[in-house]
């Protein structure tokens, strides 16, 4: 099993969520072992994707280098994650991923678009050895051994129409995009009326995020699942455990988990080596693991 990468390079507009400009992305080919290196066109920052480069996880998971930022980068990592990709350059001309539709289904089509390569050098895959935990009072986030890697997300607000979801994804490419990937972030009415006073959530809009007032689903349309809620805290899961590096194999749960929780997680698993293994994917293990990403 070998690392891989996009084929072309492709590109797409759309809004900021916080700042509500246009911004270009671009994806494009990288050589192996480079992993995923985030580019500020607009000011001439690289930024790798690593969990040093994390500076703040209060609203989305935001990286940074030299004093220039890229927020909101979760959405678009989710997929990647998902496409199995291991070398890929994003590169941006603001301070902000795009938003699209507020889930991953427009960055799945472009990654469709690009098409997936393999590379010369073989795959690593970081397997869980020992379970890691983050725990805030009720919440938390935990990484634990197994043969194959699951996601099981809860949650509950004291919202009718939320209330208490609980979500398992058992992973895969597949799985993801029927399951996963067209699910949208969310937000309250309230909520939002307090960000756009202080000059964040410019963008968002019914056409980019679920909203809720004090009773009801303000978007006409609906729901697109109906326990979305939780499933796109797996999205947005999936796009944090992107910062590890590599795919890995073992089981992710969480109760109330977020992006700050999910960091401190990578953070926590990362710095005790024995708590994981990192293999070159090959031999009886391969078939198997390939065909997550088929």
């Amino acid at each position: 099993m070998y690392q891989t990468t996009i084929k072309k390079s492709v590109s797409l507009v759309g809004v900021g969520l916080h700042r509500g400009n246009p911004v270009n992305l671009t994806l494009e080919p990288l050589e192996e072992n480079s992993g995923i290196i985030f580019v500020r066109k607009d000011v001439g920052v690289s930024i790798p994707l690593v969990p040093g480069n994390v500076v703040d996880t209060k609203m989305a998971t935001v990286i940074g280098k030299d004093g220039h930022t890229i927020s909101t980068i979760e959405h678009l990592l989710s997929a990647i994650y998902a496409y199995g990709i291991d070398n890929i350059r994003v590169t941006v001309d603001a301070d902000e991923v795009p938003v699209m539709d507020g889930s991953s289904a427009s960055f799945c089509m472009l990654l469709d678009d690009a098409g997936i390569v393999q590379q010369a050098s073989t795959k690593k895959i970081m397997i869980i050895k020992e379970a890691v935990t983050v725990r805030d009072g009720d919440k938390y986030v935990t990484l634990t051994p197994s043969d194959d890697q699951t996601y099981n997300f809860t949650i509950k607000f004291a919202h009718p129409v939320i209330d208490h979801q609980a979500y398992i994804l058992r992973f895969s490419k597949e799985n993801y995009k029927k399951e996963i990937a067209r699910a949208r972030t969310f937000g309250f009415l309230q909520e939002v009326q307090y960000l756009r006073s202080k000059g964040l959530a410019l963008g968002g809009s019914l056409e980019n995020a679920v909203v809720l007032d004090e009773k009801k689903v303000l978007n006409p349309e609906g729901l697109r699942f109906e326990n979305e809620f939780v499933r796109h805290k797996i999205l947005d899961a999936i796009g944090d455990m992107c910062l590890l590096g590599m795919n890995f194999i073992g089981n992710y749960e969480a109760f109330a988990g977020s992006h700050h929780l999910n960091h401190k997680l990578t953070v926590k698993l990362l710095s005790n080596p024995q708590n994981y293994e990192v293999l070159e994917v090959q031999g009886s293990k391969e078939r198997e693991y390939a065909k997550a990403y088929a």
